[in-house]
C-alpha cells in the first residue's frame, strides 16, 4: 500500500517523483519539495497537459508574462501544454506534496480561471 503522506526519513538534495500510475498518454506523479525551486533562468515548457493540486504546505508558480499563483493545501491547478511556468517558492515545514497528472485533457472554462485568480 502507498501512502500520499508517507515522507521519506534523510536529505532531500533533490525534489522526490514518485510515479504512481500511467497508461496511454497519462501519467500521475507524487511530489515531495522541501523548499526545491526550478533552477534559475529554467522553465518548464511540457508538451503534456497537467493538473496539478498542492495536497500540503504552500508554494508559488510564476509564468513568463510575469504572472505569479501563490498556493496553499487544497488548490489545484490546470497548466495546458506549452504554457511555460516556473517553481519559484516551496515550503519545507511543512513539506510540499503535490499530485500531478499529466495528459492530454479537456478542459472547461473552470480550469483556465484558476490562472486569472
Amino acid at each position: 500500500m502507498f501512502n500520499l503522506f508517507s515522507i521519506p526519513k534523510g536529505a532531500m538534495p533533490e525534489e522526490r517523483v514518485d510515479l504512481l500510475a500511467r497508461g496511454d498518454g497519462l501519467r500521475i506523479e507524487r511530489i515531495i519539495s522541501l523548499g526545491h525551486v526550478s533552477p534559475p533562468d529554467s522553465w518548464y515548457d511540457q508538451e503534456l497537459d497537467e493538473w496539478v493540486v498542492l495536497v500540503q504546505g504552500e508554494a508559488e508558480i510564476r509564468f513568463t508574462d510575469g504572472r505569479t499563483k501563490a498556493l496553499k493545501a487544497g488548490d489545484c491547478l490546470f497548466l495546458p501544454a506549452g504554457l511555460r511556468h516556473r517553481v519559484d517558492r516551496t515550503s519545507e515545514d511543512p513539506p510540499c506534496i503535490w499530485l500531478a497528472v499529466h495528459g492530454r485533457m479537456k478542459d472547461g472554462p473552470e480550469a483556465y480561471a484558476t490562472l486569472n485568480d
